[in-house]
């Protein structure tokens, strides 16, 4: 066998990146591989239970990205080159309901300067670009968005939306960070893993190799506009 099949046939860990919910127990996982696609992945840190989400073929930059206090929202920035000349334009930032894609809110952008944001409350964000208008089919109702900057000279953006970051804290992980219960969480090779302390060795929270695209449809709940199902509850008789 050639050194060239070697390296054909070679297969490559997917690439995890994670965001955690501030005031819950909620993080949301982004996966990378085949590097063409992306997966999202919700994971509750008190039960340790993983729920599969959306698959996108395209690009997302996990680091622009957030997820709201209370988990249930996801903040997403994609680049999507064959969308180019439709009026999505390329790329966007975009609001729906975690681990879906299925977007409540977007702002097209057609660059990939910029992008994503920061939630500043369960319904509310600030995006990293000049304000723009949201599109036609996704216009946001429920939500308060706001902009780090006010035109295209990006002269006064604020630093309300900083990036996310891996912490740093293992050598060679390909991220690390703290979930809600103080744990050093880090990824390598595919898998999601909860450093050794001193009482315990390190423990796998779960491999994510082996998985294959298949992108399926969001739930029904993942497409409801915001308030919608406090609406629904409300109108519903008491049960006796």
């Amino acid at each position: 066998m050639s050194a060239g099949a070697n390296v054909a046939d070679k297969i490559v860990a997917p690439r995890l990146f994670v965001i955690f919910a501030r005031e819950a127990y909620e993080a949301v996982i982004f996966r990378r591989g085949p590097s063409a696609w992306f997966h999202i992945v919700r994971w509750n840190t008190k039960s340790d239970k993983f729920y599969p989400g959306a698959w996108l073929k395209g690009r997302i930059y996990p680091e622009k990205c957030d997820l709201s206090p209370d988990g249930e929202l996801l903040l997403s920035f994609i680049h999507q080159g064959r969308t180019l000349k439709t009026d999505y334009k390329s790329a966007w930032s975009a609001i729906s309901r975690s681990p879906w894609l299925h977007a409540l809110g977007l702002w097209p952008q057609g660059t990939t300067y910029g992008g994503g944001g920061r939630f500043t409350g369960n319904r509310s964000a600030v995006l990293r670009f000049y304000p723009v208008a949201a599109h036609p089919n996704h216009l946001g109702a429920g939500l308060d968005v706001s902009f780090t900057a006010s035109d295209t000279s990006f002269a006064k953006e604020s630093d309300l939306a900083p990036l996310h970051r891996s912490t740093r804290e293992i050598e060679g992980a390909e991220w690390t960070g703290r979930d809600q219960r103080g744990r050093l969480i880090y990824s390598a090779d595919g898998k999601l893993i909860c450093a050794a302390t001193k009482t315990r060795e390190a423990i796998c929270l779960a491999d994510f190799n082996n998985l294959v695209p298949d992108p399926q449809p969001p739930p029904l709940s993942a497409t409801l506009p915001i308030g919608a199902e406090r609406r629904k509850r409300r109108v519903e008789p008491r049960r006796r």
